[in-house]
């Protein structure tokens, strides 16, 4: 399994992310397994008025999201930004039923999942990227 550097930051907002070792061996076995190869990877933690806020500015959309990816990458290895909005995260666990640990690793899994070059436009992408995080989550549950 490769070894690349994988962040977990905070900005105004606390992941409360337990496990960062094994949540760090999980997304690099994810990659491994798509095919991918990563120079690094960064998580950042916010606030839905940080993550609008990054919405507007960089995709010029002005809806509520729990997840942005940015692809930095100036060659074949992944090198991106995935940031994520706690308070979404917060909201989406009780709505689907799945504790805020379950949310929060579905999400970063699907950002992940858009780095690797998987999008979710229409209903076919969506089915696709839902079963790689039901699979990808099902290795995880094996670990934690």
């Amino acid at each position: 399994m490769s070894k690349f550097p994988i962040h977990f930051y905070s900005d105004g907002a606390e992941s409360n992310l337990k496990h960062k070792a094994v949540l760090k061996e999980w997304l690099r076995e994810i990659i491994d397994a798509e095919g991918g190869v990563a120079d690094s990877l960064t998580f950042v933690f916010c606030t839905d008025s940080k993550l609008s806020e990054i919405n507007i500015k960089y995709l010029k959309i002005n809806t509520l999201t729990d997840v942005i990816a940015f692809d930095l990458s100036d060659d074949e290895a992944i090198q991106g930004e995935i940031y994520i909005s706690v308070e979404r995260i917060t909201e989406n666990a009780e709505i689907f039923n799945n504790t805020a640990g379950e949310e929060m690793h579905r999400i970063m899994v699907h950002g992940l999942l858009h780095l690797l070059g998987y999008t979710d436009k229409d209903n076919r992408q969506k089915v696709v990227m839902a079963a790689k995080e039901d699979l990808y989550l099902s290795l995880l549950s094996e670990k934690i």
